[in-house]
């Protein structure tokens, strides 16, 4: 059956999945509420150095995880993410465009982030690569796109996609 792309249901997460023995993702499911939120809490760059709580900033509690950006006019800053899947927050660069293209890099090293792949209808839109463990295995990893203020992005655990943030039917109208 092929189902338009806005038409699709959000993921669920199942639990049929065989859990990593140490997974740096927390699921935090509230008491009588269908609301699950994923929570990372360790995120390695492109040299293994984990980017989660190297700055004091926290969202909800949580610290947060802190990218290097870079735009072509050559604005430069650190940017503070919040650690919570489909949460928008973030700190840093304020004032930024929506809809400029960044370059991603890793604070510590200063190496790009790995483009892992661009989707061919979403406006040209690149996807880069962060970690869930420091041996950068590409089945625990997040990918985040390189468009401020453009959203989309997935969590894949133990080669399991567990959570995809992308916009909804309802989100497009």
């Amino acid at each position: 059956m092929n189902t338009p792309q806005s038409k699709r249901r959000k993921p669920r997460i199942t639990g049929a999945h065989a859990v990593a023995p140490q997974s740096n993702v927390k699921v935090k499911v509230k008491e009588n509420d269908e609301h699950v939120s994923i929570i990372v809490t360790q995120l390695f760059g492109p040299a293994a150095a984990n980017l989660v709580g190297i700055s004091d900033v926290t969202f909800d509690g949580y610290p947060a995880f802190t990218l290097l950006v870079k735009t072509e006019d050559g604005k430069e800053g650190l940017v503070h993410l919040s650690p919570i899947h489909g949460d928008d927050r973030k700190i840093g660069m304020e004032g930024m465009e929506p809809g400029t293209k960044c370059q991603l890099f890793c604070p510590v090293s200063k190496q790009p982030l790995a483009q892992v792949f661009e989707v061919p209808d979403d406006q040209g839109t690149e996807y880069f690569a962060l970690y869930l463990t420091p041996k950068l295995s590409q089945g625990s990893h997040i990918l985040i796109s390189n468009v401020w203020g453009h959203y989309h992005s997935r969590v894949v655990d133990n080669f399991e996609l567990i959570s995809s943030w992308m916009p909804q039917a309802d989100d497009l109208s």
